[in-house]
């Protein structure tokens, strides 16, 4: 019974050895966020993300800094992107740059008034390619204001 309860331990040793096992180290909530800037339109009135491919990768804390400088309002939204991370906050910027609202939850889209600031603090924790980023307002998204998401 011993020989068999070691060869079985043994199988099962080599069998997590051919597997990838993710442990996580340290603390993950005293990350440093890594910043990622989006515009919303320009002051031009232009309907269109700026930049509109992004990329993150799993397990990493970002702030999106959502700036719109254009004379209307735009939205961020993905919902495919919001499935794929966890939200730590959303918070909305005065024009001091001061905190005047935070919200935390699920966040499906962004809405941005003019000459506004947002910041979305999220980890990604699903590797996935979305091209469903748009901008919710009315003939926005016919006008080209899409874009792409890669999370790794």
């Amino acid at each position: 019974m011993k020989k068999l309860y070691i060869v079985l331990m043994f199988a099962v040793m080599v069998g997590l050895a051919g597997t990838r096992i993710a442990i996580a180290a340290g603390d993950m909530t005293a990350q440093t966020p890594a910043e990622v800037k989006v515009q919303l339109g320009d002051k031009d009135d232009t309907v269109r993300f700026f930049p509109d491919k992004l990329e993150f990768e799993t397990g990493k804390l970002y702030k999106l800094v959502l700036h719109n400088p254009s004379p209307s309002a735009h939205y961020f939204s993905s919902e495919a992107f919001a499935r794929a991370v966890f939200t730590r906050k959303a918070q909305v910027l005065g024009p001091d740059g001061k905190t005047i609202a935070e919200m935390k939850g699920n966040i499906l889209e962004i809405e941005v008034y003019p000459g506004g600031t947002a910041e979305w603090w999220f980890v990604p924790v699903k590797a996935i390619t979305v091209n469903d980023l748009k901008c919710t307002v009315k003939g926005h998204t016919e006008k080209g204001m899409v874009g792409s998401i890669i999370i790794k």
